[in-house]
């Protein structure tokens, strides 16, 4: 009896040892899928690059609405910039190219803005209009808004666009990436970009993308459309025409 009570003994153990090692395998398998769903999570907005030529082909003309949805709303490709701020450098025409930003509480300024007159962007051609908010055609487009980090005279960071554009297009997505950082205190992987046909010095509108980083609180991609309704635009030059021109 006392032999088979000992043999009981050692068997329990055996299978206690199976169970904790099972149990303990069974917690790291959970905790390792856990870490990829996580990371699966954190990066669901990261598509294939955009090609601009392609897009520009592919979108839809301009038929009343000063914006379009692209890629059903979710950003293309965004790494986080190396700095808050990152704003691409002028191509061989003069455009300007992109600007990327991790927009926090700690980028929004603090001070009133400055004066930009000094910068001519490519195709700075300005007209004055009838019918147009304060008259004139075009407006030094920041492609990062002021409100959110605070550039003012950056020539890399300041485009020829409509007032149209500026107001009706741009701002609407500009003041949604303020007060979501304002409300939260978290931070927007913001970007922009001018997209040219060809040699034009106008672009034909731009790109804003953005992606909130703690939480999935906001997130859009959109095309605005560089148009002014009523008024033709040659985006080669900076030309315009329409009816209710003012002298210069």
């Amino acid at each position: 009896m006392q032999k088979k009570r000992r043999y009981k003994s050692h068997k329990s153990i055996r299978l206690r040892t199976v169970y904790v090692f099972l149990t303990a395998l069974l917690c790291l398998l959970a905790a390792a899928w856990q870490f990829g769903r996580k990371e699966t999570d954190d990066t669901a907005f990261v598509l294939l690059e955009v090609d601009e030529e392609e897009l520009l082909a592919q979108l839809p003309p301009y038929e009343g609405a000063p914006s379009v949805e692209i890629n059903g709303g979710v950003p293309f490709s965004m790494e986080p910039p190396e700095a808050d701020e990152d704003y691409g450098p002028l191509d061989a025409l003069g455009r300007c190219t992109r600007a990327f930003a991790r927009v926090g509480p700690e980028t929004l300024p603090l001070e009133e803005r400055e004066d930009v007159r000094a910068i001519r962007p490519s195709g700075w051609n300005n007209a004055r209009y009838e019918g147009i908010d304060r008259e004139f055609l075009f407006n030094r487009c920041h492609l990062i808004g002021y409100q959110l980090t605070g550039e003012n005279a950056n020539e890399r960071n300041l485009i020829t666009g409509t007032r149209y554009m500026n107001v009706e297009g741009m701002l609407p997505y500009e003041n949604a990436v303020g007060s979501y950082v304002r409300r939260t205190g978290h931070h927007v992987l913001y970007r922009v970009t001018p997209l040219f046909r060809g040699s034009d010095l106008i672009a034909a509108g731009v790109l804003m993308e953005a992606q909130s980083v703690e939480d999935d609180g906001l997130r859009f991609c959109v095309f605005c459309y560089n148009v002014q309704p009523g008024i033709e635009i040659d985006y080669v030059t900076g030309e315009s025409s329409g009816p209710g021109r003012l002298a210069a």
